[in-house]
Formats: C-alpha cells, structure tokens, sequence
C-alpha cells in the first residue's frame, strides 16, 4: 500500500532572481504532527500565484519518492529534501504511470481525487537550480499530479493511502501529460481524454483545442497571441491608393502589381511594412492594421500621422501611387468570432481601424446580430472614417452608433457628427446598456483600453468576452514578477554593429545579437522591455510563442513540440541571420 512520508507546507514569500522580486510559493517546509486539508488547500499553505496554481482542481499537488530517487541519479546530486519538488505530499507508490485521473484516495480522515497532471513552470527551475527542469519533468513523463480534495479532514507522514475509487476511463497522469504536451497527438486517446470528468477543465478544454485543431502546432497550447500564424517574409506591393480619412490619418491601398491574389486575411488583424528610408540607414518596419473590408484583390492600411514619427512621416511625404512597399503577410488573432452574439465594437483613436475592418465584414456577411459602434475622437476633424461607418451601419438592420468628442468644433453638429461631449466612461456605458452576452473588441490608445477593460469588468462582463489588440506590442504575461515598473521599448544601451539584427516590430526597436550576453531570444526582448508572455522558459508551455515575420532560428534546447509554422519559441531560440519579431 502506498504511504505518505512527509506532509510539505510553505507561505508565498519574495525572493530575487535575474535582477527581478518573484513572489512563489515553490519553496515547502515538512509539518510536524497532523495537517488540516481544506477544498482549496494546507493549514499553512499558499501559492504566489493564483492563475497558474491553487484553486479547487489544484489544491494538493503530489510527488514520488520514486521519482527522487530518479532525479538524483539524473542529476547526480544527493541533496533532496522533502518538499523539493515544490510538492505538499511526498509519497512512497502513487507513480505517475500508473495512477490515473480520477482514482480517489483515503489519506487520514479525508478524501482526494486525481485531477490533473502538474503543469510546470519556470520556479520548479529556481527550487531546483536547474533552468531546464520544467523541460525536464514534463518529458521524462514524472511531472506529479494535482489532488481535489472531495471531503476535507486532516493528514499526517506515516498514514496509509488507501485507494477507494477507480478512474471510470483509465488514463494515467503520465498518458494525460504526454497528450497534451509531447507530440503525437492521437485523436482517439483525446476523445477518451476529454470525456474524462474528473479532469480538470482547463485540461479538458486544452485536449479539446487539440483534437478540433488541423496538423501543425500545438493549439492546445498556443496563446492567443500565436494561434494564426502567417508565412514569413515580405512581398513587395504596389501602391494603387492614397487617401487622407482626417487631419492626422491617411490610408494606403496596396495590390499585387500583377494582379495575383494576395494571403487571405482576417478582419482584425495587421501587416508589417518594411521601409527602406531614402537616407540610408536601419530598415524600418511597422505594424498598421487592415481597415478595409478584408479580401484577396487588395489591402487596405491607415496610418496616424505621428509628431516625429519615421514610418508616417515616409508615408506621408515620400510614397506614391505607383511605389512598391514591402508588406508581410497578415498576423494577428485580434479577429472578429463567428457566432450569433452581439457585438460591440469599442474604440478611441486611430483604434478605429482593426474594428473598422470588422464592421465591413459584418456588413459583407448581411449579419443579423446586434451591432453597436462605440468611437471617442478629439473633434471631427480627427474623426476618420465617419461617413464609411456610416454607410456600413446602414447595411445592417440591427445596428446602431454612439461617438463622442472630447472638444467638438463649432462647426461639428451634435446629433449628425457625434452624440455627446466628453469621454467614453463607466456612466456612457451603463447609460448604453450593453448586452450581457455580447463580445467587445477594443482598440486605442493605452490609457483608454485600461480604463475600458476596468469598466467592462466591472459592468460584470467575463474576459473571455472583450478581446482586444495594443498597437504598441501586444501584453506580458511575466507570472510571478512582483514590484516592477512596465517601462516602453527600448532599444539595447550598449548595443553593437555586429550580429544578427532583431527587429521588433509592434514595439517599433532593434538590437544586434551577441550569444555570450544572451542566451534566447526572450532574453534579448527583457533586455529591450519589449512586452513578452512566458512562463516555463524552457520550451513546454508555448506562452512565449510569436510570429516570425521574417528570418531564421536555431533551437537550443530544443522545445518538447516545434512552434506553429511561422512562429517562434522565443524562450529558447537564437537567431541564425536578420530576423524581424511580431512584438
């Protein structure tokens, strides 16, 4: 019978690392005597980070003795304790291949059930001093497993685990991990994966992703950030257009010059232009969204003319009707969802434009669904687009508008040109009544979709109905990191002439590569700020996941599955010549 040898508890606590206060609850103390279990936890417990552990699915997290034993030999070390692994119950039996999801257990006077297979991180590598260690326990099929806690009671090292219930579909934690995270992805083991109900949920809808996904990547995984990957490289397109939509605002049609289809885009997402400036000089490269109606003959660019910026000013005063731009295929997943679901399209600024590509594919598609075009501008002659919302509104028959300006003109009329005076806020939106079902798309300036996406969830909409897309990089997710300031791109302090370029795009700077001071790409992004999602830093999780626009990389380590076509992992990936990031 399988025993429990040590009961481990810890409180999250701040600890250093690379220059960074990271708050963890990674680090566990053996409990003398007997422990109280809870729903959600240990007396004495706590994690650092609530998103990624904790809660009733992960509430007890369980390691093997087996598996120390294992990981001494494979390290060669000797220098274990209990709670090394960062887990509440070291145990002697329970492996992972062979327990399965949904087994219950007797420990003391209460009740567990499998739930879930660990989900590793980048702290398991600062417990361990070993970076790779997320890479390490998810592939070598040992990674531990979650318990729920089904009765709560109290435990104690030296108690008996008493196995009293069997897993109605049997797959192990083993199996379940490699499912998810090692490729191949068998569809007939998902189906029996997912109709698992004693799997966790996120579990179940990660499988699902995968098994309702076509070859290629790991959709079970991919951020939304990485979930439409494009085909690298940039073609050059001639300029058929040019056309001023307000006093600072001017919109660039672009076709292929011999009439060719161009790469199908979604309405939502963005280009990037690579401009070679008539000084010499670095290449520039820019993300603009698509503000047309979305379609293979042509596209459709607009871009806010910026005091003392480089792209729109070259825009502005150099390109032609007959020049060639180099432009990448489209990328971005801020698109519009299908469904029979409200919309509400929410936008301050030159956000009009992803939302404005949107309306027009409502407008194509004749859509039944309620519409509601919400718009805040500075006056109407910084109002771009009006009179082709308007049109486009007209298509639909359940549509309306509401725009405000912050300081109308004498000559803009209320009623006809806007609807009120002032800002878009909490009040304005209450006063709209929203649908409580509808989808939101954002998009403008930084301070307005803060104060927007506050606003909405506080009118209690879930954030699994806003989405929205930031023109100046995309968001992080740096789970952990505690205390620091989010400061703008930049490009590196001291950086060379020598080495591969890397461009980031969406945040507008470039470095030069230098392999003794960084060892992958997400470093080079830290040392730029140039927002970037991450968690593992080893190549497990493919939150770090981004498009390649153009170039070449090498793995080093390799990732446990290859990016989608098109995307990089940047946790661990150099670049082998210039390359250009979708960041």
């Amino acid at each position: 019978m399988a025993q429990l040898l040590s009961v481990n508890v810890g409180l999250p606590r701040d600890i250093q690392w690379r220059g960074e206060t990271i708050r963890t609850g990674i680090f566990k103390e053996p409990v003398a005597g007997r422990c109280g279990v809870t729903r959600l936890n240990l007396a004495g417990d706590g994690q650092g980070d609530k998103a990624g552990h904790g809660g009733v699915n992960r509430a007890v997290f369980v390691y093997q003795m087996e598996s120390y034993r294992y990981w001494q030999q494979q390290l060669g070390r000797n220098d274990f304790v209990p709670g090394q692994f960062g887990e509440n119950f070291t145990v002697e039996g329970m492996a992972d291949d062979e327990v399965c999801i949904g087994e219950r257990f007797r420990i003391g006077s209460a009740l567990f059930e499998i739930s879930q297979p660990r989900v590793t991180c980048y702290r398991i590598g600062i417990r361990m001093d070993e970076p790779r260690m997320p890479a390490l326990l998810t592939s070598s099929g040992r990674p531990g497993f979650y318990l729920r806690v089904l009765r709560e009671g109290d435990v104690g090292s030296g108690d008996s685990i008493e196995k009293v219930g069997e897993a109605r579909e049997r797959m192990t934690v083993t199996e379940v991990n490699s499912l998810l995270y090692l490729p191949p992805h068998p569809p007939e083991k998902l189906r029996r994966a997912v109709q698992i109900e004693a799997l966790s949920p996120g579990w179940r809808a990660s499988l699902a992703a995968l098994l309702a996904s076509p070859a290629g990547g790991n959709a079970g995984l991919m951020p939304e950030v990485a979930a439409h990957p494009a085909a690298p490289g940039f073609k050059a397109l001639q300029v058929t257009a040019i056309h001023p939509e307000s006093a600072d605002v001017l919109s660039v049609t672009l076709q292929q010059a011999d009439g060719s289809p161009l790469p199908q885009a979604l309405p939502g997402q963005y280009v990037v232009i690579r401009i070679h400036p008539a000084t010499g000089g670095a290449l520039l490269y820019r993300s603009y969204s698509l503000s047309g109606h979305v379609c293979r003959e042509r596209y459709r660019i607009s871009v806010k003319i910026e005091p003392g910026g480089r792209g729109g000013a070259y825009l502005q005063q150099q390109l032609r009707v007959g020049d060639a731009l180099e432009v990448s295929s489209p990328h971005g997943s801020f698109i519009l969802q299908p469904g029979a679901q409200p919309v509400v399209l929410l936008s301050a600024g030159i956000g009009a434009t992803p939302v404005l590509a949107m309306l027009h594919a409502l407008s194509a598609q004749q859509a039944a669904r309620q519409v509601l075009w919400l718009h805040a501008a500075h006056d109407g002659g910084h109002h771009p687009f009006a009179a082709e919302v308007e049109r486009l509104l007209l298509t639909l028959g359940n549509a309306r508008r509401y725009v405000r300006y912050s300081q109308p003109r004498p000559q803009d009329v209320l009623g006809k040109d806007f609807d009120a005076v002032g800002h878009l806020s909490r009040t304005v939106l209450e006063s709209l009544a929203l649908p409580a079902q509808a989808q939101i798309y954002l998009c403008g300036p930084p301070r307005f979709m803060s104060e927007m996406k506050d606003t909405l969830a506080a009118l209690g909409l879930a954030p699994g109905q806003v989405h929205s897309e930031a023109f100046a990089g995309g968001q992080s997710l740096r789970p952990g990191v505690v205390g620091t300031v989010q400061r703008s791109p930049h490009p590196l302090l001291a950086d060379t002439d020598s080495g591969p370029l890397v461009s980031f795009a969406r945040s507008s700077v470039a470095a030069h590569w230098r392999p003794g001071a960084y060892k992958s790409l997400l470093e080079l992004a830290e040392a730029c700020d140039v927002p970037v999602r991450w968690s593992c830093r080893s190549g497990v999780c493919h939150n770090c996941e981004s498009g390649l626009v153009s170039g070449d990389v090498a793995y080093g380590p390799e990732p446990l599955e290859p990016a989608a076509q098109g995307n990089v992992l940047l946790c661990c990936a150099q670049p082998t010549r210039d390359l250009v990031l979708d960041l």
